[in-house]
């Protein structure tokens, strides 16, 4: 994003402001609007954060350690109070569903902002409803992309039954923790063993579970350890209790009925092991499909291409 805000204002006050939107309220979105907010001290620019979650911009690196007793507020990276007072327009709950670079405006669902202030009122699904929700056009002078990425559910027959998550965010772990908490529920699977997927082995670890790891490959992380060392930390995970099953290619994810919740793992070989939660912590993919229909160039492993300024096609 080319913008330029340490030219002064030829016009001080008088200078018409002009409007940043950043979609994606996450570590990234909200590092470039608290940078915005210090460079710009004749306030030029007006902004509008769009995030998709329910809640404002938190520590993702961190979140493991929701686990461990840090609440929602100890991981939060935004200073709200500092947001209202430069006028900063927070929609949270909010989706772009378009974005038209010949108009220059976007599209978007979520719930109606009345006043150009951080908003605390958030959505949640079971609240969303033909009333809360409007399709609403947003004009723009500079758009910032800070979509992130989505986390890679691998297509595996019941990956959808309930009882199967993912790890990557706050609602995420919420969601596991509640479904953790049944009385049924003992054995939590981990399909996927790098460095997060340990980390996700880790929590539920915490949470009571007897927890195991599935791995594909013939080692824990494989991208970032050779063998000496991965069988070094395989070590160590054993050590916390965490069982490894390597060279594990699931086949289905099984449940009593079609539409019944997770209660075994069968791999390739007809291998089954049982479980009632499971969580997908296979990596992330790049979050471009708004950046690709708008016509911007995508790279070949996805993700939007950009110049050394950061601007897009």
């Amino acid at each position: 994003m080319t913008i330029d805000l340490r030219t002064p204002s030829t016009n001080g006050a008088d200078a018409e402001r002009r409007h940043v939107v950043v979609v994606g309220n996450g570590m990234v979105g909200q590092r470039f609007v608290d940078d915005l907010l210090r460079l710009d001290v004749d306030r030029r620019w007006a902004v509008t954060v769009i995030g998709a979650e329910s809640r404002p911009a938190y520590d993702r690196v961190a979140l493991s350690s929701f686990f461990d007793g840090c609440s929602a507020d100890d991981l939060s990276l935004c200073d709200e109070a500092r947001l209202r007072e430069a006028g900063v327009t927070l929609r949270l709950a909010t989706t772009v569903t378009a974005i038209d670079p010949a108009s220059k405006t976007i599209s978007l669902t979520g719930k109606p902002v009345t006043e150009e202030t951080v908003t605390q009122e958030t959505l949640t699904p079971e609240t969303v409803t033909q009333e809360t929700v409007t399709l609403e056009t947003l004009p723009y002078d500079h758009l910032v992309l800070a979509m992130g990425s989505d986390p890679f559910v691998p297509p595996i027959p019941g990956a959808d039954r309930p009882g199967c998550f993912v790890y990557r965010t706050i609602d995420d772990l919420e969601a596991i923790q509640a479904w953790a908490d049944r009385p049924e529920v003992e054995r939590g699977l981990v399909i996927g063993g790098g460095l997060l997927g340990l980390e996700a082995a880790n929590a539920l670890t915490n949470l009571g579970l007897d927890t195991h790891v599935i791995e594909m490959a013939d080692r824990l992380m494989p991208q970032q350890l050779d063998e000496p060392a991965s069988a070094m930390l395989h070590r160590w995970v054993t050590d916390l209790g965490v069982t490894t099953h390597l060279g594990f290619a699931t086949a289905s994810i099984d449940g009593p009925e079609p539409s019944a919740a997770i209660d075994r793992l069968t791999a390739a070989d007809g291998t089954a092991i049982d479980a009632q939660l499971l969580v997908f912590s296979a990596g992330v993919r790049p979050r471009h499909a708004l950046a690709a229909d708008a016509g911007l160039a995508i790279g070949e492993r996805g993700g939007v291409i950009i110049d050394d300024r950061c601007a897009t096609s």
